[in-house]
């Protein structure tokens, strides 16, 4: 029984896995992935990529190449609440287009000073291009049709035997570790025992309970409907509420309802499945079913744990989502990258095994966070309910869509403006971080003040036109010197002595100085700030700490 040998076997061909596949392979570190569905998604999954996973793409040099993908470059992106799509529109939230998001992004100040803006893509498009790019790279293997059947942790090692669907065909692999990003009902997670706590299904009016999803073709849609555009079309009425995302601008969408009581998925025809659509654009439209389903609104779950041993855990199968505000494919995306460059690290020996305890200290609280904000978003909009007369042709029906538009348009601003959920999570708690314990504030959806303080996101600024300050950071670790007079010497002969791959990157700007508060800084390959100080520091006690040599001693 010949065994293949890698560093890292990967259960899950999603973005947690794709993205994890590549900041391993971008080391050097060799990697399987396995995934049983015969390839990337069919259906749109998640269709909002938030600006942080933005400026993760932008790093491994794929943003651009993601943001020309879904609908046409000038298709604006806005959230749209309607009685039905063709009847009333109550309210818009008006977002810019991938073109104008281009542009814009250069001179955005305050919470939005970011590398990216969002992009406004269906996953089936994103999976693509990640799994293209995994693919390339020498070190990786990438398989879709195979299942992982059995892993087993040695405790050197881990064994893992994967089949292939449909046929007898048996892959043995040994690698030093196991991750399982293989989704909600993970084999991986079930097999090791550890559950999920949280919500486990709460019971709204929308948002909350067992939702039916078709995904269409029904170019038609552009013709009767007399609004304009939107990317999130959300018809809000007393007899069937939906939200529907464009796939592609033309005519391809993702169409989500709740099912009401009585109703299952197994005893809606095709036929039926249409008339429900109809019924929500209030229009007689042709269309044609690409795929359907049915899928749970209302969790917000996060796995008790995200390791056992040599076997690690991210994306869905260690957070459930209710896609309000689209949270857990971004989410998952942030999980691979933290993990992605501590698994290299500890792979290549320039960190102890110790260093990979962070990964579940560090993402597990902001799986926590963040599936609370979906949770609120599910709320405001669930448990939002029409009035009976809300479709009256009459000054009443005037009346209460006017109220109906004004609680929307403020909830769509909530939900989607979400500058603190997207750049604000921080690590303040971690081990590896030289936290100076300030209070960095509220923990607020839409609020996010830039703060270079150890444990958060790298704060940004454009240098020019065309070049982000993260443009500038190394691939690895990166010493941000901000003043001529400091020149960090020690913390670079400490890095240089422990092995880690350190850029230094000197700009003598101003407005950054004022920005990151002192002279020297210490950013990790995440984009995280790991330290700032100056030359006085003790170097070897700040390279151990970061690398996590020095976590015992916490």
């Amino acid at each position: 029984m010949a065994h293949e040998v890698f560093d890292v076997v990967i259960a899950g061909g999603g973005p947690f896995g794709l993205v994890l596949a590549l900041e391993l392979g971008r080391r050097g570190v060799s990697a399987v992935l396995f995934d049983e569905k015969a390839s990337t998604a069919f259906n749109p999954q998640a269709n909002a990529t938030q600006a942080r996973t933005m400026e993760h793409f932008r790093r491994l040099g794929i943003a651009d190449e993601i943001r020309a993908l879904g609908m046409p470059e000038d298709f604006p992106t806005d959230i749209a609440y309607f009685t039905r799509y063709a009847h009333h529109e109550l309210a818009r939230f008006r977002l810019p287009s991938a073109k104008e998001a281009r542009e814009k992004i250069k001179t955005m100040t305050g919470p939005w000073n970011a590398a990216e803006l969002p992009h406004r893509v269906s996953q089936k498009f994103v999976e693509r291009v990640l799994r293209e790019h995994a693919e390339s790279l020498p070190t990786i293997s990438v398989n879709y049709g195979w299942r992982v059947t059995q892993f087993k942790d040695v405790g050197d090692a881990v064994t893992v035997s994967a089949t292939e669907v449909g046929t007898e065909n048996t892959r043995f692999a040994t690698a030093k570790y196991l991750i399982g990003g293989d989704g909600a009902k993970s084999f991986i997670r079930r097999t090791l025992g550890i559950r999920y706590q949280g919500d486990g299904g709460a019971v709204r009016d929308f948002f909350g309970g067992k939702m039916f999803a078709l995904y269409l073709r029904c170019p038609q849609f552009y013709e009767v409907v007399p609004f304009a555009p939107a990317w999130m079309n959300v018809a809000f009425n007393s007899e069937r509420r939906a939200f529907m995302a464009a796939v592609d601008g033309k005519g391809e969408f993702a169409f989500h309802t709740q099912l009401k009581d009585g109703e299952s998925e197994e005893d809606i025809s095709d036929a039926l499945a249409l008339e429900i659509f109809r019924s929500v654009v209030g229009y007689p439209v042709e269309a044609e079913i690409l795929s359907r389903g049915s899928w749970t609104a209302g969790f917000a779950l996060v796995a008790e744990k995200f390791q056992a041993g040599r076997i690690f855990l991210g994306g869905d199968a260690v957070h459930l989502f209710t896609p309000a505000g689209g949270l857990g494919y971004n989410t998952a995306v942030d999980d691979a990258v933290n993990l992605g460059w501590k698994l290299a690290s500890v792979v290549k020996g320039v960190a102890p095994p110790s260093l990979l305890d962070t990964y579940e200290l560090e993402r597990r609280p902001v799986a926590i966070r963040n599936t609370g904000f979906a949770k609120a978003f599910a709320e405001s909009i669930g448990n939002y309910l029409p009035k009976p007369d809300l479709e009256a042709d009459s000054d009443l029906g005037a009346n209460l869509r006017r109220e109906a538009g004004a609680y929307l348009e403020a909830h769509g601003r909530s939900e989607f403006n979400i500058p603190g959920v997207t750049f604000g999570s921080r690590y303040d708690n971690s081990p590896t971080i030289l936290s100076e314990q300030n209070d960095p504030g509220p923990d607020l959806p839409d609020v996010y003040v830039p703060n270079a303080a150890p444990g958060g996101r790298a704060p940004h600024i454009w240098l020019d036109t065309h070049t982000s300050l993260f443009d500038r950071f190394g691939f690895e670790w990166t010493l941000l010197r901000l003043r001529l007079s400091s020149t960090g010497d020690a913390l670079i002969t400490a890095a240089r002595k422990a092995g880690m791959d350190l850029a230094i990157l000197d700009i003598d700007n101003e407005q950054l100085f004022e920005l990151y508060g002192e002279p020297i800084v210490l950013i990790r390959p995440d984009q995280i700030v790991a330290w700032r100080g100056d030359d006085g520091c003790d170097a070897s006690r700040v390279i151990g700490t970061v690398l996590g040599h020095l976590m015992s001693k916490h």
